[in-house]
């Protein structure tokens, strides 16, 4: 890059040499100031007036002395990833998650709320309002050093309008969710399908990492799916890519039209629960329903391996269509699915080995209940990259 004093404003001249700085800071991770000048090919006076000035607005910092080539030692510089913050936040039942992290993505501070009212969409919005002041006194930061936050919903939501198309078990629908929130929140939101931000979470950081075609499978109080082909997210043409809730699998109930769908009603948590009543008693609460079953199947109960074994079929079914569709590389278990033992999961190998050519590498997620969170934070870092920080200072 040239030095670009003739051409443009003089501050868009000044901007764009900035962001070449910091992009050549962040790509060596630790530079000298002869280094970038060499690198952007800057004038050295330039590039020492610039850096001294993105040093006083925090964006970066002198970290030491780096080893001399033949003169005097250098000092070294490095993105300052305290400068702002991110917050990530996930509805999932009756409880709020959130996360405030740096600029890595790492993690300053958590919350888990239990939500008083998780139906009414205002007040969701308010909750998390409330939550987030918690967070942010907690942490030490002033809202304006939060760059944006993530926040994942349950329903199919539309991230061009900022709504949300399809939600049973909120009044987000009809409401103009994402504008709320910013106006609430004074901050730019994403919001995105809390299933969707969880297959993020763990294609950024977890189990995924690696693969650039995966299918992550999430069994709750509903059932629905993440979908990355070729290293790019597959939503459909409405968004609604993944809700295999609605495959047909299980008995068919007289379903109306804001129903669970087929499978989630058979075998979600939910439907599970309903299933095992006869034989589970006392479950309390946080509590997995299928190391229960598991338990009671070892103990001799018949009823329990019944019912379990019934359990691990029709999950294998919904895995079979899902591989013989989308031939993935790697299908991500996860939610209540990551309670599966090892007699579970090598049983419903040994019937998708039975039932489809190709059986992709099958993985229990690893990030846990942080995989939404994770992958919140990582839409936000995704959609504002460092150069806008910039636009802060």
């Amino acid at each position: 890059m040239t030095e670009l004093k003739k051409t443009g404003g003089t501050k868009r001249v000044k901007k764009l040499n900035k962001e070449a700085i910091l992009e050549q800071v962040i790509v060596n991770q630790q530079i000298s100031r002869a280094e970038i000048a060499k690198q952007t090919q800057l004038s050295r006076p330039c590039v020492s007036a610039l850096v001294d000035e993105m040093i006083r607005e925090g964006l970066l910092h002198e970290i030491g002395i780096g080893d001399s080539k033949g003169g005097r030692k250098p000092i070294l510089l490095a993105y300052n990833y305290q400068a702002y913050a991110i917050a990530g936040a996930v509805f999932e039942g009756s409880y709020l998650q959130m996360a405030i992290a740096n600029l890595k993505g790492e993690f300053i501070a958590e919350s888990r709320t239990r939500l008083k009212q998780s139906t009414d969409g205002k007040a969701l919005i308010a909750d998390l309002d409330a939550a987030l002041t918690d967070l942010l006194k907690e942490c030490g930061l002033t809202r304006d050093r939060l760059l944006g936050m993530g926040v994942g919903l349950p329903g199919i939501t539309q991230r061009g309008t900022g709504t949300v198309s399809y939600s049973l078990s909120t009044s987000w629908m009809g409401l103009s969710v994402q504008q709320e929130m910013e106006q609430q929140l004074r901050l730019p939101v994403i919001i995105d399908n809390d299933v969707n931000m969880m297959t993020m979470g763990e294609y950024a950081k977890g189990v995924g990492v690696d693969s650039s075609n995966l299918v992550y499978m999430y069994v709750g109080t509903g059932i629905g799916a993440g979908i990355i082909l070729d290293g790019q997210f597959f939503r459909g043409s409405r968004e609604a890519a993944g809700e295999i809730g609605y495959m047909m699998i299980g008995p068919v109930h007289n379903r109306h039209g804001e129903e669970l769908g087929v499978f989630e009603h058979n075998y979600s948590v939910l439907g599970i629960k309903e299933k095992a009543k006869g034989i589970l008693s006392g479950l309390e609460e946080g509590q997995s329903v299928i190391e229960r079953l598991a338990w009671h199947a070892e103990q001799g109960n018949e009823e329990a391996e019944a019912l379990l074994a019934d359990i691990h079929r029709h999950w294998a079914f919904c895995m079979a269509n899902i591989i013989s569709v989308l031939n993935p590389e790697l299908l991500i278990l996860s939610g209540e699915m990551i309670h599966l033992d090892e007699r579970g999961g090598e049983r419903i190998r040994n019937w998708l080995g039975e039932w489809v050519p190709v059986v992709p590498r099958i993985e229990k997620a690893r990030l846990g209940e942080k995989a939404g969170l994770v992958g919140a934070v990582h839409s936000v870092l995704e959609a504002f990259p460092s150069a806008r920080l910039l636009d802060k200072v």
